[in-house]
């Protein structure tokens, strides 16, 4: 996520250099176009790019406004995953008897696989390796085989505690009542789980991109032909800036509407884990807790 310090202008500009490129190129060759054969070309009205600037800034608003909507989604999704991980863990230390060895043994064990599942599900909507050698500490050499089973590692880390949660019950180290208070916590980071990864199946369609593309350059070159007759060989400064504030907005638009592309515009789930991560060590009292995830420049992961 980029955060609110000063964003270089080289990671603005290489994110559309190629259109600018392509947009500087053309202007040059209307502009010698128009120089050589001035007679044989009509003249270009105003009014005509006006009109196409106008719409296209519409359909650039409608896409910012859709993909920002699926952000703060995503966003929201990962804060409903911070408030239950921490209820599921301060439910665990209210209902568990910790003077009783079993049951304070599998407390621990759910509160550090809840540790290892979140940062299990960023890694997964990112495409990464689910499981990394950092968080096979917080699980153990059994639970590790059995998630090797599954396509879905964050939802077989689920199924271990659901196990658990059914161990807990047998011991009686909890009720009914408190089993269902439980049960229903988990089912609410399923769920998270499961609009997470609805919104990272779900894309915008190619052709949509495809069409903005077309009517941004064919409002670039009708833009560009208007402004030779006026301003001459001003026309290339100008027609460049304005081009570069279009896609600018164009592929700000693209890269929210895909959160987690692990891009420095993603929903910062690595970081949200390691929040987790140390809000649970903290209410386990576990003396290694570590430090929370530091900004690398201008945005943090």
């Amino acid at each position: 996520m980029l955060i609110d310090k000063t964003i270089p202008f080289s990671y603005m500009l290489n994110k559309v250099k190629y259109d600018v490129l392509r947009v500087l190129l053309f202007s040059v060759a209307f502009h010698l176009l128009k120089h050589f054969f001035t007679d044989y070309l009509p003249p270009v009205p105003f009014q005509l790019p006006a009109i196409l600037g106008t719409s296209i800034s519409l359909i650039l608003a409608f896409k910012l406004n859709q993909s920002y909507d699926r952000w703060w989604e995503a966003r929201k999704v990962w804060g409903a995953i911070v408030n239950d991980s921490r209820s599921l863990v301060l439910q665990l230390k209210g209902f568990v008897d910790e003077e009783r060895t079993e049951p304070r043994q599998l407390l621990h064990r759910m509160a550090y696989r809840q540790i290892a599942w979140c940062y299990s599900l960023g890694e997964s909507l990112r495409g990464n390796e689910p499981i990394k050698e950092e968080q096979e500490a917080n699980l153990s050499p059994e639970e590790i085989n059995y998630i090797r089973k599954h396509s879905n590692k964050p939802l077989a880390l689920l199924m271990c505690h659901v196990h658990d949660l059914k161990a807990l019950l047998r011991l009686e180290a909890v009720n009914p009542y408190q089993q269902v208070q439980l049960d229903s916590t988990l089912t609410r980071l399923c769920e998270s789980m499961g609009k997470a990864e609805r919104i990272r199946g779900t894309v915008f369609p190619v052709t949509y991109k495809l069409i903005v593309h077309f009517f941004i350059y064919l409002f670039l070159v009708v833009l560009s032909l208007a402004l030779v007759e006026t301003i001459g060989v001003y026309e290339i400064p100008v027609l460049t800036f304005i081009a570069t504030t279009f896609f600018l907005i164009e592929k700000t638009a693209r890269h929210m509407q895909d959160p987690f592309r692990n891009k420095p515009t993603d929903t910062p789930v690595t970081a949200i884990a390691r929040t987790i991560e140390i809000n649970i060590k903290q209410i386990l009292h576990d003396a290694d807790v570590p430090k929370p995830l530091a900004a690398e420049k201008y945005y943090i992961m």
